[in-house]
């Protein structure tokens, strides 16, 4: 139900295994809050936040089976409660976003510019997650319609109406002379200098060299300049 809703649950779906794997172990016949705590808190020295997102997985699914066999134990929600530990948006201006497109120039190649280039411009106008957009295939992009299908998002399937001018852009990168074209041939839109899909931590890595050669500084502890917040220049502006 919660899939057709929408909902991936992969993560869930690895952590209940995991809990049920040990549950057998343990020789337990039903669900008790002392063995899904005990459980929870495994991983030593891990973060209070992680143990009790562990938690509310299994407390989740003991509200649901809890219909089913009357001796289940929901683990309270008092327990274990996690820290809230929530970024603040950092409101890139326009004029950030256009200082960042800039200063891809300094980067090795004129590929490798023209990629970041267009991948933040693309972030900033659409309001697209980094791995939406860096898992988007050439098919995905439609230069008659005016659009862009995004697959495997967060939300399911769905479709983007570019502006023209983005439009443009993503057809001019495309064309490039000086893109990648030797095996594996990856059917991705962005591709790094290899040939190959960018990978998130190389995108993370060159975005945050940008926010340092532009001199973009943080706000305070908890508003840092990130590559997800040019989503949220997008809604600012819309």
């Amino acid at each position: 139900m919660r899939r057709a809703l929408g909902y991936t649950l992969v993560r869930s779906e690895k952590l209940l295994a995991q809990f049920l794997t040990y549950l057998e172990a343990q020789g337990e016949d039903h669900l008790t809050t002392k063995t899904a705590l005990a459980w929870a808190m495994l991983p030593a020295g891990a973060d209070r936040s992680w143990m009790s997102a562990r938690l509310s997985v299994v407390r989740r699914f003991a509200t649901h089976l809890g219909g089913i066999e009357p001796a289940t134990e929901v683990p309270p929600c008092d327990l274990l409660p996690g820290r809230s530990c929530r970024a603040t948006p950092y409101l890139y201006s326009q004029e950030d976003v256009i200082a960042l497109m800039t200063a891809t120039a300094a980067l090795r190649t004129p590929h490798r510019e023209a990629t970041y280039r267009t991948l933040i411009g693309l972030l900033a106008v659409t309001g697209m997650r980094v791995g939406e957009a860096i898992g988007l295939d050439r098919d995905d992009f439609d230069a008659v319609g005016g659009g862009l299908t995004i697959r495997r998002g967060k939300s399911g399937n769905s479709r983007l109406a570019l502006h023209p001018s983005t439009v443009a852009a993503l057809g001019n990168y495309l064309r490039r002379r000086d893109r990648p074209r030797r095996p594996p041939n990856t059917p991705a839109l962005f591709v790094s200098p290899a040939g190959t899909r960018l990978l998130y931590v190389n995108v993370q890595n060159t975005f945050q060299k940008l926010v340092c050669r532009v001199g973009i500084a943080p706000r305070s502890a908890g508003c840092r300049p990130r590559l997800h917040d040019l989503r949220h220049a997008f809604a600012k502006d819309a």
